[in-house]
This record gives structure tokens, C-alpha cells and sequence, in this order.
């Protein structure tokens, strides 16, 4: 009898450690962390653990618990996002320039803007990752170790839950840009999409220095832009 009420009770708190865990995610506006989660359950509750169970109880119905990054939130199923479409208002519609950007940042993260100008052939006025940090896609990841000092650039965890991205591994490779007409299918011999990296500072990296006034570019990144 004691042991089938100890499973009884230990059943109860995983339930009840579980209901949390929706409950918080549910009402949360922005994707969670584990360790977000955490100081709502029981002190002995393994939030990665119930986080996992719970995306697996979701799994096929008509919201989904899905992953973004290191964060966790309810979303449409996927087969279903044509009925309840989520619609972003844009005080600004991205323009051109900041798709670029934003795509070069994407996949050629940490960037500085001397890099992702290399890459597309044109200056990148700092208005445009002004607006690419306003939708909250793009942040400041540290400062390059090379003379001037420039920022270095990367995607945040909001640009993987808005383009529906686990990690960005998940970006579309080469043959899915080429399918999807965003790439010219005859391409120079040996061109490969390059990988994205999300980590914590690289050792060409340092970090931001939080009295840096406004954390502008530094001023010889501007004459070399």
C-alpha cells in the first residue's frame, strides 16, 4: 500500500508539475527558457525533462509546444498555419536593403557591417540594422579583435520563433534556396551556402563594453564602410 501511494502521489506532482508548466508558457507573450520556467515548479522538478514530456503530450494536435533556440512556446501546428495565420503589423515593411541584411546576418553570423557590405556589393547605411534590432531579429554580439574594434552582428532567438526555426541549423541549405527561386540554379562550381554561428563569443570576439555611449560603431569601422 505504501508503495502505491508514494506512485500515486509521485504521479500527482508530475501532473500537477506538468499543468504549471503549460500554464506559465500559456501565458507567457514571449517564448520561455527552462530556467524561466522553473522557479513555478516543485524545487525537486526537472524543467527539461516535464518541457519535453509536455511537447510529446502536443504533439499532433492543432497547437504544438515546439523549441526556438533555448526557448520553448505553444504554437500553431504547422499543417494548420494557413487557417489561423499570425499577422505581424509593420509600422516600416522591411525593404530591400534589410532583407539583404538580415539574410546575410543570418548566415554569415558574428558580422560586422564592413562584412555583410563585402558580401552584398553596396553600403549598409546603420539605419538599416538599426531597424533589424527594432523588430528585435538582430543583436549586437561583442566587438571584433582587429584595429577599429567594429560590432559583430547576429540573429536572436525572436528571429527563430517568427521564421518558425528550432535552431539555425534549420536554415534552408543551398538546394532548398535554389528550389524555392531565391537562388540562380546555375551557380559557380563549388558554392556552398555557409554554416550560421549562434554561439557564445568567438575568440576573434570581445565583448560589449556597457559604458561604450549608445554602443555606436566605432569610428573606423565608418571609414572603412
Amino acid at each position: 500500500m505504501t508503495r502505491a501511494r508514494d506512485d500515486t502521489e509521485r504521479d500527482d506532482n508530475l501532473e500537477r508539475n506538468l499543468r504549471i508548466v503549460e500554464a506559465v508558457l500559456f501565458a507567457s507573450a514571449e517564448p520561455l527558457s527552462a530556467a524561466e520556467i522553473a522557479p513555478y515548479l516543485d524545487p525537486q522538478a526537472q524543467p527539461d525533462a516535464l518541457l519535453a514530456q509536455l511537447q510529446r503530450r502536443y504533439a499532433g494536435r492543432g497547437v504544438n509546444l515546439v523549441r526556438r533556440g533555448s526557448r520553448w512556446a505553444f504554437r500553431t501546428a504547422e499543417d494548420l498555419s494557413f487557417i489561423l495565420k499570425r499577422e505581424s503589423l509593420e509600422a516600416r515593411p522591411l525593404s530591400r536593403a534589410a532583407l539583404e541584411t538580415l539574410s546575410i546576418i543570418a548566415y554569415h553570423q558574428p558580422a560586422t557591417r564592413a562584412e555583410i557590405e563585402e558580401v552584398r556589393g553596396v553600403s549598409t547605411g546603420k539605419g538599416t540594422l538599426d531597424i533589424l534590432m527594432e523588430t528585435g531579429w538582430v543583436r549586437m554580439r561583442g566587438r571584433r579583435r582587429t584595429p577599429g574594434r567594429p560590432v559583430t552582428y547576429g540573429t536572436t532567438e525572436a528571429f527563430l520563433d517568427h521564421f518558425g526555426l528550432e535552431a539555425l541549423a534549420d536554415l534552408p541549405g543551398l538546394e532548398d534556396l535554389k528550389g524555392a527561386g531565391l537562388l540562380s540554379a546555375r551557380l559557380p562550381p563549388g558554392m556552398q551556402v555557409p554554416l550560421p554561428f549562434d554561439g557564445p563569443l568567438r575568440e576573434d570576439e570581445e565583448p560589449l563594453d556597457p559604458d561604450d555611449p549608445g554602443l555606436e560603431e566605432s569610428p573606423e569601422e565608418d571609414r572603412n564602410a
